[in-house]
C-alpha cells in the first residue's frame, strides 16, 4: 500500500494536524507513507515522522502546472497509488488525476460551514468531485451534504484522532499556575475569540487571579488587531495573552487548567480531543461535532457561540467546582482514549483504504 497526504500548509490548524497525524501513523504501517505540502510551510513541519517522505511543492498560484508536474513526478517515482487530499487541495489533486488517472483520489472534508453552504457557492468542488473516488467527512452533517450535493456514491464518516506530542521545545505560559484559561486556535473567523474576550472580561471582576491563553496563528489583519485592541481598551493586557503558532501544543495545555472553544462553525475538532488528552476542563461551543465529543453536564459544559454571557456564567461555574470540573475533565480524557484512540482510527482508515 502505497499513499500520500496532500495539504495546503502545515500551519498548526485542525486539517493539517490530522494530515500530519495520518502520513505518521501510516508510516507505521505501510510500505509508503507520504505527505505533500501545495503552498506553505508552517509550525507542524517538526511534527513529521522521519519515516514520511515529504515534498514541498511551492504553488506559487491556482494553475501552477509545475507544481502538478512535480507532483506527477513524485506520484510516479514512488508507485503512489491513493491521494489523500485534505481540505481545499482537493483541486491539485484533480489537476493531478487529469495528467496521471491511474491514482484515485480520496478527498477529506473538514470544513465544518460547508454542510450550510450552496452547491452553486462550490462549483468548482462540484466538478472535480467527478475526479473522486471515495469521500471522508468529519461528522454527519458533512455526510449528508456530500451525500445529496456531491456525485460520490462512497462518503463514509471518519472521526478525527490527536496524540500528545513529545516536542523537546517547551513554551511557559504567563499567569498563576492553577489559573489558566487556555484557547487553542488560529487567530480567523469562524473561531470567534471576540466572545472569549468579552465573556473573560467579566470573569476577572469576580476572579482577577486568572489568565488567558490564546495559541494559534497570528495573521495580523483585522481580525488580530480588533483581539488585541479589544484587550487594550478594557485593560486586559496583564492577563490576556497572545502566543502566535506554537508546535509544543502538548507542554501548553498541561500547564492549563480549562480549555475553551468557541467557534460559529465546526466540523469535528482536534482541539477538544487535545483538551481531552491533557484532562483539562472543557468549556466549548455546541456547533458541529462538538456536541458529539463533549457531552453536557457529564464531560465538559456547552453554550451557544453568540451568547457571551452563558460562556461567562459556564467558566464560572468551572472555576467555582474545581471537583466537577475535574470529573468532567477525567471523563472526557477517559472518552478520546476509548473512542478517538490513534489505533481505532487507524484501525478505519486502512480498511478503507483496502477497499480501494
Amino acid at each position: 500500500m502505497r499513499v500520500i497526504q496532500i495539504i495546503d500548509s502545515l500551519d498548526a490548524g485542525g486539517a493539517e494536524r490530522i494530515a500530519v497525524g495520518y502520513c505518521n501513523m501510516l508510516s507505521e504501517k505501510i510500505t509508503f507513507s507520504g505527505l505533500v505540502t501545495t503552498r506553505r510551510e508552517g509550525a507542524l513541519k517538526s511534527q513529521i515522522a522521519g519515516a514520511v517522505n515529504y515534498l514541498f511543492l511551492e504553488k506559487k498560484s491556482i494553475f501552477d502546472f509545475k507544481s502538478v508536474f512535480r507532483l506527477r513526478t513524485f506520484v510516479k517515482n514512488n508507485k503512489v497509488a491513493i491521494i489523500h487530499a485534505h481540505g481545499t487541495s482537493f483541486f491539485i489533486a484533480g489537476l493531478l488525476k487529469l495528467v496521471y488517472p491511474r491514482v484515485k483520489i480520496v478527498w477529506h472534508e473538514h470544513y465544518g460551514a460547508r454542510a450550510r453552504q450552496s452547491i452553486v457557492a462550490n462549483s468548482v468542488l462540484f466538478f472535480c468531485s467527478f475526479l473522486f473516488h471515495t469521500v471522508f467527512v468529519v461528522n454527519h452533517e458533512l455526510e449528508k451534504w456530500v451525500k445529496t450535493k456531491l456525485p460520490v456514491k462512497r462518503v463514509y464518516f471518519i472521526p478525527n484522532f490527536a496524540t500528545l506530542d513529545n516536542n523537546s521545545s517547551q513554551t511557559l505560559l504567563k499567569g498563576k499556575k492553577g489559573m489558566r484559561i487556555v484557547c487553542l486556535a488560529n487567530l480567523k473567523n469562524p473561531k470567534n475569540h471576540i466572545i472569549v474576550l468579552q465573556a473573560f472580561e467579566h470573569v476577572l471582576k469576580k476572579y482577577p487571579d486568572y489568565s488567558l491563553h490564546f495559541v494559534g496563528k497570528d495573521y495580523d489583519d483585522a481580525y488580530s488587531l480588533g483581539l488585541k485592541s479589544f484587550v487594550y481598551k478594557n485593560g486586559l493586557d496583564r492577563s490576556v495573552f497572545f502566543y502566535g503558532s506554537k508546535d509544543d501544543i502538548s507542554a501548553i495545555l498541561l500547564q492549563a487548567n480549562i480549555g475553551v472553544l468557541a467557534s460559529t462553525e465546526e466540523g469535528f475538532p482536534v482541539t477538544l480531543l487535545e483538551y481531552g488528552l491533557a484532562k483539562l476542563a472543557v468549556v466549548t461551543t455546541n456547533v458541529g461535532h462538538c456536541s458529539v465529543i463533549v457531552t453536557h453536564n457529564t464531560s465538559g459544559l456547552l453554550f451557544s457561540p453568540d451568547n457571551a454571557v452563558q460562556l461567562e456564567k459556564e467558566l464560572i461555574r468551572m472555576i467555582e467546582n474545581p471537583d466537577i470540573a475535574n470529573q468532567f475533565a477525567q471523563h472526557l480524557h477517559d472518552e478520546v482514549l476509548f473512542r478517538y484512540s490513534k489505533e481505532n482510527i487507524t484501525e478505519i482508515i486502512m480498511s478503507k483504504y483496502k477497499q480501494l
